[in-house]
């Protein structure tokens, strides 16, 4: 497993080896001791999964203490621009975002630890699982509205298909809460 930090603190890609043959390919997505080694100690205690056609947008998304999570994003099929959206108050990169395209033929992941608001955009028919630190609390989720104009997101995609519910969301500037 390779793993790459990103610009902002605290996020990183992992790029799992690949071994191939004329069959296919077979790859460990997670192990405890590899991510330890990495110096990801995680504990995962819930999977999601969705499905996503071309042009979607999903997030920004994030749930408030104690229920934040850190998620493992990676893409079972296609290809999204998965974004990360800094929201600890007191850090240099407060408000700043980082994206990465997630590849289901390069089967690379995206670490997003607590204390970000987490979104993508399905550039191609997608399907995309997560491994979260903390399980689902309706009553603990929140977001920040997908075309904040204070972030100014380049979602790559041309004609966005947005939830209701996400178009409702407030700008980061409107946050009653913070990590």
């Amino acid at each position: 497993m390779e793993a790459r930090a990103l610009k902002i603190q605290g996020l990183v890609e992992l790029t799992p080896r690949l071994f191939k043959d004329d069959r296919g390919y077979f790859f460990e997505s997670y192990n405890k001791k590899t991510f330890q080694d990495l110096g990801l100690d995680i504990n995962f205690v819930q999977d999601n999964q969705s499905y996503s056609s071309q042009g979607v947008i999903r997030g920004l998304h994030f749930q408030k203490t104690p229920f934040g999570q850190g998620k493992l994003v990676r893409v079972l099929k296609g290809k999204i621009l998965d974004v990360a959206v800094d929201i600890r108050k007191n850090s240099p990169t407060f408000g700043q975002y980082e994206s990465i395209i997630l590849d289901s033929e390069k089967c690379n992941m995206l670490w997003i630890p607590e204390g970000f608001a987490h979104g993508f955009s399905t550039l191609e028919e997608s399907m995309v699982m997560y491994k979260c630190t903390n399980i689902y609390h309706k009553a603990s989720e929140s977001g920040i509205i997908w075309n904040d104009s204070n972030i100014a997101i380049d979602w790559q995609v041309a004609n966005p298909n947005v939830s209701d519910k996400d178009k409702e969301l407030g700008t980061i500037d409107s946050l009653d809460f913070y990590f």
